[in-house]
């Protein structure tokens, strides 16, 4: 077997000085069926290593003469094998001289592949660039898909980082694109056909993709989750593929389609058709192999003249061929899509509900009016993407004076939310007999340990006598309340205690007066706390910031926001209050 049609798509760089040399090798080349691009010198085989790094078609293996004039053929194997861009090219020394063991120690230490010793024969030849064709081609596939696994990888971790659909659609989107080294879309279905998306950086100046665009997406996913299939893959054909997410009408669309289950979450990544890595050509199906019925389904003449992208696709995906989808790369990162996207999904839906919950429960503004006190609120929800919290915030009018309270329940979803609840229910309904907050804090402390022994919560409570100024402060692990004489400076007011939830004994609460120029500042941690940053540093910002704030309750509220309560991860709820002298002032 002379091996001819085995690789006739090889290309070989002879590298000889000797144009006979050249001329024999290539005729034994040629009948082989391989491409030759003959040299005459090491140099001139350098600079055509460059010209085609340039174009990007590198030659699948030199033969390279050891006795070249310009430099020695070992000494051009280690140059080539020395640049990243040229290391795997296979060489493969030959000599009609050197011939010798050394010889061929020499080659084989400066890197190449084989030597021939010449004369040789044609089948002789032919066999060694074969050998050293297939080394080369196992190896670089073995390089690609490790590459491409790696990528995978790197995807799959960030995917399951993300923090809501929105993220989810970007980081896989990304992923994709990585994976194809070309541009890629994500969308994501939620339980009330709400579509997540998310584009690749790779989109070359692309305009966003409008209304229309989404919603003949929509169409097409709509049109694949029919069946009971949890992978289909199909391609879409330029023309009916809506702009935006790639060049318009220049690539096909191929759409990978995963769900963890029949009615489950879909996730559609969608990449340029020819950009789909098939995992098949790194591992070639046996020839004996049946073919996969569930190869790329190409959906053409689906629509009819003139309809918009995406109309009329619905009749042709519903009969399309389904099942088990082809093993792409790109596939897996659709089906690790999926499975991250149900359990953000159901969190974002009781986040939902928790945040109702939550600001159903809140007092609003004109609720905070009470007589001989000039009271402000500000109430900040988190950023989109950050978890619900347990903030709440009061103010009472009680027999004794104004009982205020600002606190937060630990963790972050519907019980936080629901404890919360429970919590302001009960202060309310305990200071109606005692109003008083140490009292308070204790009771509310044994109703947590009696009915969410698992939760626990601060709170910082205070009770102000308007006519006289005097305030009765009990702090269970809060932040201390803030005094802000008008004039200027401020101190946190010396007051603390253990968190309520832990049945500990609890200090007697801290007496201060307010002057009516006084301002007292109570607020939860979402306002200043950041990761990584210590509490007590934050605190010192806050206690500068509060001490340059200008004059009045809703400046100081206004300008702590504006300072601090920038993409917060937490809720942030402030109350300033001050005494009044005529009827009170809401701002």
């Amino acid at each position: 077997m002379d091996g001819k049609g085995e690789h006739t798509d090889t290309t070989i760089m002879v590298v000889d000085d000797a144009a006979t040399g050249r001329y024999a090798l290539s005729a034994v080349l040629h009948r082989a069926g391989h491409r030759v691009v003959p040299v005459a010198s090491a140099g001139e085989a350098l600079v055509e290593l460059d010209a085609r790094l340039r174009e990007g078609v590198l030659p699948d293996v030199a033969l390279v003469d050891v006795g070249l004039p310009d430099m020695s053929g070992f000494e051009l194997c280690r140059r080539v094998k020395a640049r990243p861009t040229t290391a795997a090219l296979p060489v493969v020394h030959f000599s009609a001289a050197a011939v010798g063991p050394d010889d061929r120690c020499r080659g084989l230490d400066a890197g190449g592949e084989a030597y021939l010793a010449m004369p040789a024969e044609p089948e002789e030849i032919q066999a060694v660039v074969r050998a050293a064709v297939c080394r080369s081609r196992r190896r670089t596939g073995a390089e690609t898909l490790v590459r491409r696994l790696t990528l995978l990888s790197e995807a799959t971790v960030a995917v399951q980082a993300a923090r809501g659909p929105w993220e989810l659609a970007e980081a896989a989107a990304e992923g994709a694109a990585r994976l194809t080294a070309g541009p890629a879309a994500v969308f994501v279905v939620g339980p009330d056909d709400e579509l997540y998306r998310g584009t690749s950086r790779q989109r070359g100046g692309l305009a966003s993709p409008d209304a229309a665009a989404h919603a003949a997406v929509a169409r097409l996913i709509a049109g694949l989750t029919k069946g009971p299939d949890q992978v289909h893959t199909a391609v879409v054909p330029a023309p009916l593929w809506p702009a935006g997410f790639f060049r318009a009408g220049a690539d096909d669309a191929h759409l990978v389609l995963a769900r963890t289950r029949p009615g489950g979450t879909p996730v559609c990544v969608a990449t340029p058709a020819h950009r789909a890595p098939d995992i098949d050509t790194l591992f070639p199906r046996p020839a004996s192999a049946a073919p996969d019925p569930a190869g790329d389904t190409p959906l053409t003449g689906l629509a009819p003249h003139g309809a918009p992208a995406g109309e009329g696709l619905l009749t042709g995906l519903t009969s399309a061929g389904t099942g088990q989808a082809f093993g792409t790369l790109v596939t897996r990162l659709a089906q690790v899509t999926a499975l991250a996207a149900e359990p953000l999904l159901m969190y974002q839906a009781e986040r939902r509900v928790a945040r109702t919950l939550q600001h159903s429960f809140l007092p609003r503004p004109g609720d905070l009016s009470l007589p001989g006190m000039e009271i402000v609120v500000r109430y900040v929800p988190a950023c989109p993407r950050a978890e619900i919290g347990g903030d709440f915030y009061a103010a009472l009018a009680t027999g004794a004076g104004v009982l205020t309270a600002v606190g937060d329940v630990a963790g972050h979803s519907l019980d936080a939310a629901t404890v919360m609840v429970e919590i302001r229910h009960a202060l309310r309904a305990y200071c109606v007999e005692d109003s008083d907050p140490g009292g308070l804090a204790a009771r509310l402390d044994r109703m947590l340990q009696r009915h969410h022994p698992d939760v626990t919560a601060t709170v910082c409570l205070v009770l102000i006598s308007p006519d006289s100024g005097r305030a009765l402060i009990a702090n269970a692990g809060h932040i201390p309340p803030l005094v802000v004489p008008e004039e200027g400076g401020a101190a946190y007011a010396r007051a603390d205690g253990p968190l309520l939830g832990l049945g500990l004994e609890r200090p007697p609460p801290t007496e201060l007066y307010l002057r009516p120029a006084d301002r007292l500042l109570m607020i939860t941690d979402g306002l200043i706390e950041t990761r990584g940053t210590d509490l007590t540093a934050s605190m010192d910002s806050l206690l500068g910031a509060a001490a340059a704030a200008p004059p009045g309750v809703g400046a100081l509220c206004d300008t702590l926001l504006g300072h601090f309560g920038h993409d917060r991860e937490d809720d942030i709820a402030m109350m300033a209050l001050r005494l009044a002298d005529q009827g009170p002032v809401l701002g």
